[in-house]
């Protein structure tokens, strides 16, 4: 660097030292604005038909939302912004109710140490801003915008949860309803008093000659509870577009008042903390006659500029799309690596197919599907989950299916009555969902433990049928951890909470099946959560023990290279992950009967759930690099009573440097196999050695010499899965990569 280079720009650093705080946060936004303004512009413009005074507008409500932003949240903003922080494989979702929860915003940031001991660090609030009792959708019909439904709290409650979450690294996340508003919003009884401004707004028309030109192409949403896609307002005189319910009037985005004001709204409940925003029905916000009104290329004009508008306000904001249909017509929602669209989306297929998989126990779709995801570029993010809020829609790849004889309308039935239990000896009690008979389709709902059988094995007090149901709970959780991307957990599922039938004693919910799994959190089973003896217990604890292993190898980062393993069998699902040195192979039994699969390595794998404790939290430690004479021995000799201080001391005990922790597991890994193998041969008899820490006993001390057959060290050669399980398998581990 020259010394006149050298100069200036020491000059223009010193004149940013002496920047105000207020100059400093007006020169950001400029470089921001700037940074994308040509794009944006273009965009608007060619969707407004260069509407300058709009996009003049557009752009002023933008500096004022960014000055709004608290101090606190710029600091955030810097600290996320193109961190990548949800590609982690530390990053876990959990998704919950506030009135079911804890009964407020108040009552959940209270209860946010439970939150923390759950291990998520990222948490979905479902709808909570204002919206009418009795019609309502479950909060999906909203009346203002920008104030929260006065029985959960305030705006300021949201801030101050908000707060709190930050503070202790959690993220938050809320629904923003695009497509439509309640017909209660301000907007909606403007336009039914007569305003000409207010209804265009939204879609109404003089009469029926224009709907009727739509409806052909329109594919019901909610075909019995909900069916046709306009509905009369008598008020006005006119037909209205209501592609949900009658109640929610659907708003017009060719109109740019809308989409600044709705702009302005999402904006405004990030300065309220809110970090992602799950873009709810986005696929369906731009209307075109003689189309079924969704994907429209113009939708994702807006969504990009909805990602521009965030990045400039409030750029550590993650948009999360909700776009629940086939794999082809998801992916465009990313957008590309250059013009990114949404950060995330659901990974409603995968979730779906899972299902599937439960019912069929055939996992050939489910290889497909993955193989799909596997296929795509690294950037993209999806967010996994086996439950959520809605529904299940067999949304499924009937194409792939046929070749196995699989008739699209026959199958959906036979997956919707094995999932209800009329399946002859499926365990499964779930519900249906808008059960359209004149089309052989219907939707499902149900907890994943209800789905799973676990209510129906305790209703029978079946304790051999509550083995494998709980397991095969367990394992489809354990799925879950090893799809890349974010995994979600519905709240309740972490205690196998089963379904709530006390909807059905409320006429305000009882014709929506949905709220079968929207019920109360029952805090009273989540106090059994530490007792391994219990239903709850069992699966929390073992849960905690997934996330913390998901939580400290690299193999579980989103940037792994990912593939499908060939197992030889329909039943066994095998998954591969490497990165940075290490290599998982998750292999996931979803049959009836246990499976031998053959296992090819190039050398010897540790099961993380059949580790002995104090072998498995060394491995965990992510110690680089250790100075250890007869360490491993040591290591050994530790593990084989399950000492955890005994491990540590060995590991830091000899004078010889440069020993990797990866050859002190495998030479421990080896020594515990002997130990193994001499008690069960007797050799070793009254020596309490803990060699398996199974799903069926998460945390106790195994000392059962039949139980200590069963190897932490797999080696090449067939490896036994029970039905119903998993095997995590760590293999090549290598702290030094």
């Amino acid at each position: 660097m020259s010394r006149k280079t050298k100069n200036t720009s020491e000059k223009n650093t010193s004149a940013r030292r002496r920047e105000s705080a207020a100059e400093r946060r007006e020169r950001i936004f400029r470089e921001r604005l700037a940074a994308c303004y040509d794009e944006m512009k273009w965009l608007y413009c060619e969707l407004y038909h260069n509407d300058e005074q709009a996009f003049s507008y557009f752009t002023e409500m933008l500096r004022r939302m960014y000055a709004e932003r608290s101090a606190a949240l710029h600091k955030w903003d810097e600290q996320r912004e193109g961190s990548g922080w949800y590609k982690s494989g530390r990053t876990l979702g959990m998704c919950l109710y506030v009135d079911s929860f804890a009964g407020t915003l108040e009552g959940v940031r209270e209860h946010l140490s439970y939150i923390e001991e759950c291990g998520v660090n990222y948490l979905h609030l479902m709808p909570l801003l204002k919206s009418p009792e009795g019609k309502s959708d479950g909060g999906y019909a909203v009346s203002d915008f920008t104030e929260v439904d006065p029985r959960l709290g305030s705006m300021k409650d949201l801030a101050r949860l908000t707060r709190d979450c930050h503070k202790k690294d959690i993220a938050v996340c809320l629904d923003f309803v695009m497509n439509h508003t309640s017909d209660e919003h301000e907007w909606a009884k403007k336009a039914r008093a007569g305003d000409p401004d207010a209804q265009a707004r939204y879609f109404f028309f003089d009469g029926w000659d224009v709907p009727n030109q739509f409806e052909p192409y329109i594919p019901d949403v909610f075909p019995t509870t909900a069916p046709g896609n306009f509905t009369w307002c008598s008020e006005a005189g006119k037909v209205v577009m209501t592609m949900f319910y009658p109640y929610q009037w659907d708003l017009n985005y060719a109109n740019p008042t809308v989409f600044n004001d709705m702009t302005e709204a999402m904006l405004n409940l990030c300065n309220h903390g809110v970090d992602i925003v799950r873009l709810d029905a986005v696929p369906y916000i731009w209307k075109r006659r003689g189309t079924d009104c969704r994907n429209q290329p113009e939708v994702h004009s807006l969504v990009r500029l909805l990602r521009l508008a965030a990045g400039v306000v409030c750029p550590g904001t993650l948009l999360l799309g909700e776009v629940v249909m086939e794999p082809g017509k998801v992916m465009p929602y990313f957008g590309t690596v250059e013009k990114p669209e949404c950060d995330m989306l659901y990974n409603v297929t995968t979730m779906a197919t899972t299902w599937h998989t439960v019912a069929t126990k055939d996992v050939r779709l489910l290889e497909h599907q993955l193989s799909i995801v596997y296929g795509l570029p690294r950037e993209f993010t999806f967010l996994n989950y086996l439950r959520s809020h809605d529904d299940i829609g067999w949304g499924l790849d009937y194409d792939f299916l046929a070749q196995f004889g699989a008739e699209q309308t026959a199958h959906k039935k036979f997956l919707n009555d094995f999932l209800t239990g009329r399946w002859p000896g499926s365990p499964s009690r779930g519900e249906l969902y808008n059960d359209d008979q004149l089309r052989g389709d219907a939707r499902l709902c149900g907890t994943t433990a209800s789905l799973c059988g676990i209510e129906a094995a305790e209703y029978e007090g079946d304790k051999e049928k509550l083995d494998w149901t709980v397991r095969r709970d367990i394992m489809l959780h354990a799925f879950l951890l090893t799809q890349s991307g974010v995994p979600v957990l519905y709240s309740g599922d972490e205690i196998g909470q089963t379904n709530d039938y006390t909807y059905h004693d409320d006429p305000l919910r009882r014709d929506d099946s949905r709220y079968i799994h929207r019920g109360r959190f029952r805090w009273e089973d989540a106090a059994l959560r530490s007792d391994p003896s219990t239903r709850e217990g069992r699966i929390f604890l073992t849960l905690r023990k997934l996330i913390s292993i998901r939580a400290a190898l690299p193999a579980f980062d989103s940037a792994a290279d990912c593939w499908i393993i060939n197992t030889g069998s329909d039943h066994v699902l095998g998954i591969g992950r490497y990165h940075r040195g290490q290599k998982l192979l998750a292999l996931f039994n979803f049959g009836d009967d246990d499976q031998d699969i053959r296992l090819d390595t190039d050398g010897p794998c540790l099961d993380l759930m059949q580790a002995p404790a104090a072998i498995l939290e060394a491995v965990l430690s992510g110690a680089s690099e250790i100075t250890a004479t007869g360490a491993a021995a040591g290591v050994a000799e530790a593990a084989a009573t399950d000492d955890a201080a005994g491990v540590a001391e060995a590991v830091a005990t000899g004078a010889a440097a440069g020993v990797s922790l990866a050859a002190i597991i495998d030479a421990a890994t080896d020594a515990a196999a002997g130990v193994a193998e001499a008690a069960a041969t007797g050799a070793a008899a009254g020596t309490a050695t803990s060699v398996g820490i199974s799903t069926a006993d998460p945390y106790g001390t195994m000392t059962d010499p039949d139980i200590m057959e069963s190897d932490c060290v797999v080696r090449p050669g067939w490896i036994h899965i029970r039905c119903h399980d998993f095997r995590w398998l760590l293999h090549k581990y290598d702290s030094e990569a």
